[in-house]
Formats: structure tokens, C-alpha cells, sequence
């Protein structure tokens, strides 16, 4: 599955906003600094999904706050 994903770091509190076209907002605490926000992205995507952080790839984006993630799901 993908999702488009709008990142938000240095957020006073970590939290993921799902919009009606199934994208999702997600504010970090983490600065974009060395990766630092991409890896609590992941994180928090693996919490809520429950797959673990390998099942979630950045897909584009990597530098950008807008990005393309893969969730891999076994059904």
C-alpha cells in the first residue's frame, strides 16, 4: 500500500492526521537534520499500521516534507 505522506518536524507533539483522500499528515518532534525526522517517521508509521519499521520504505521524498511511503502488508 502507499500512502502520501505531508511531514511536519519539530512539532510540540508527535501525531498523524488522516485526511478524507486518505493521505496523511504527520507532525514530528524530530528535526530534519541527518535523517533524524525520516526515522521517527517510520517509526510512528510502523505503530500505527503494527508491521515492523523494515515493512515501511521511503519511496520519494527523502529530502522533502512531501513524500511517497510503501507500507508492505501481508493479508
Amino acid at each position: 500500500m502507499q500512502k502520501k505522506v505531508k511531514v511536519k518536524p519539530n512539532a510540540k507533539q508527535q501525531k498523524i492526521i488522516e485526511q478524507s483522500d486518505g493521505s496523511l499528515n504527520v507532525h514530528l518532534k524530530s528535526p530534519p537534520i541527518d535523517g533524524k525526522a525520516n526515522e521517527e517517521l517510520i517509526k510512528i508509521l510502523a505503530q500505527k499500521f503494527h508491521v515492523p519499521k523494515s515493512q515501511i520504505t521511503i519511496k520519494s521524498g527523502a529530502t522533502s516534507r512531501q513524500k511517497l511511503v510503501e507500507i508492505a502488508i501481508d493479508i
